[in-house]
């Protein structure tokens, strides 16, 4: 029994001192440098616009989310050209979103793309990226609402030519749904204005997220095959595109950045089940691309290799400390008040100190999910770690993909304007129009390799 006390105190005790250091710095990074926007304002004033490609992919999307979706793409205010590839990756519910597509069918800036078959998230991507010629590519996911001035912000992020990524602040648009919703909420809050904002002030956001960040063309074109080719352990590699690639853009040399007042609402899980199919997901293309970020850390500040470490040992640390205080609870009946008043002390110091930076209250509540990491998520993530190989979505499987020979279907560019909800509000339900009858135009399709996997998109 000794022995259990001692190990949970011991490691409860490193993860205490670990998580001190590490999140101390972090606050000091995070904090936003001094900037003037008058003066990034007058540069893009200067500069000649560059051109912006939107790549939303889109599967068994909710028409109206999706419709929300559009219609923040229609209303955004960036003064240069802009044109939007909506990428239907073989939908079953083609039928139902079809009304969604006509609304934007004959607006010039809007390119409907119907995939043959489903090929996933990441090949929907890349056949849009190869249709597509702007300076700048900005990915969106189907269910996220954007702020109406995000292009413009995070095309002014991107002016010096050594930042090959961005990524804006994400928000949950379905908050007030459910108490996980609140707590994904806070969550989100803590990894853009936290984490990500830390590694920003070295360049180096290690996942530029999925709903919504900006590529380079330039940079994309020197790593769209190893984008399009992952693979783990010899088997395709589907998931964690967001991640891969901006791993990728850092090995090439490129600044990863962080824009904070780039605002993107998007839908998160509202119940346990789908929120922890979601984290084993993230946490198996974590745990594939540590291992390429490992090999960054030398050409990179010294803080990101504490931020690499505190992320991954920090876990372990509390793992080990909660598995043997509830040995030494369960088989000598003994209480450990040590490593539990450690960990609510680490807990209630964070929360209070976010609490603060944010301005809001509420973050006190974020103190739930610290029993939710314990119980769930630390052992989802071991779970994650020897299952490494697996790449399901954990969603339903899928038919398979096209052959070289078959075709993508493209409605025609549609002028009519969607009144939907704007960011954090939902949008009004859709009333199905009437199907086209028009004919429909004919693209050669990407080639992608056969394969059953799933594709309910984050």
């Amino acid at each position: 029994m000794d022995l259990l006390a001692t190990t949970s105190a011991a490691a409860v005790s490193s993860y205490a001192l670990l998580s001190t250091i590490y999140k101390s710095l972090q606050a000091l990074y995070a904090r936003p440098a001094m900037s003037s926007h008058r003066q990034d304002e007058q540069g893009a004033a200067e500069a000649l616009l560059p051109t912006v490609d939107v790549i939303v992919p889109c599967f068994n999307e909710d028409p109206n989310i999706l419709a929300g979706c559009l219609h923040s793409l229609a209303s955004q205010d960036y003064a240069g050209k802009m044109r939007v590839y909506v990428v239907d990756d073989g939908s079953a519910n083609r039928d139902v979103v079809a009304p969604v597509h006509e609304l934007y069918a004959d607006d010039p800036r809007f390119s409907i793309i119907l995939l043959a078959s489903n090929v996933g998230k990441r090949k929907a991507q890349i056949a849009a990226i190869r249709s597509s010629s702007g300076d700048l590519v900005l990915n969106v996911d189907s269910d996220t609402i954007l702020a109406a001035d995000v292009v413009t912000k995070l095309v002014l992020k991107m002016r010096g030519p050594d930042i090959g990524a961005a990524m804006g602040q994400l928000v949950a648009s379905n908050r007030k749904q459910t108490w996980l919703t609140r707590l994904i909420d806070m969550e989100y809050w803590l990894a853009c204005n936290e984490e990500r904002a830390a590694q920003a002030r070295f360049g180096a956001v290690m996942c530029c997220c999925g709903p919504c960040a900006m590529y380079r063309r330039s940079a994309l074109n020197l790593l769209l095959d190893q984008y399009e080719a992952q693979f783990f352990r010899g088997k395709p590699s589907d998931f964690g595109e967001d991640r891969h690639l901006t791993i990728l853009m850092l090995k090439a040399g490129f600044r990863t950045e962080y824009v904070p007042d780039a605002i993107a609402s998007t839908v998160v899980p509202p119940s346990l089940g789908p929120y922890l199919r979601q984290q084993l997901r993230w946490a198996r293309s974590t745990f594939r691309d540590t291992f390429l970020a490992l090999r960054l850390l030398p050409e990179l500040d010294g803080y990101l290799t504490l931020d690499v470490v505190g992320q991954n040992l920090g876990p372990i640390l509390l793992a080990i400390s909660s598995l043997a205080a509830l040995a030494q609870l369960v088989i000598g009946g003994s209480i450990p008040w040590w490593t539990g008043l450690t960990i609510a002390a680490m807990t209630m110091v964070r929360c209070s100190v976010a609490a603060l930076r944010a301005g809001e209250w509420r973050f006190i509540g974020f103190s739930l999910h610290t029993p939710i990491n314990i119980l769930l998520l630390l052992p989802l993530k071991a779970y994650a770690l020897c299952t490494l190989s697996n790449s399901d979505w954990l969603s339903r499987k899928v038919t398979n993909v096209p052959l070289e020979d078959e075709v993508l279907r493209v409605l025609p560019p549609s002028n009519d304007a969607l009144d939907a909800a704007h960011a954090g509000v939902s949008p009004a339900p859709l009333h199905k129009a009437a199907s086209p009858d028009r004919p429909l135009s004919l693209v050669a399709s990407e080639n992608a390799s056969g394969r059953d996997h799933s594709t309910v998109f984050e």
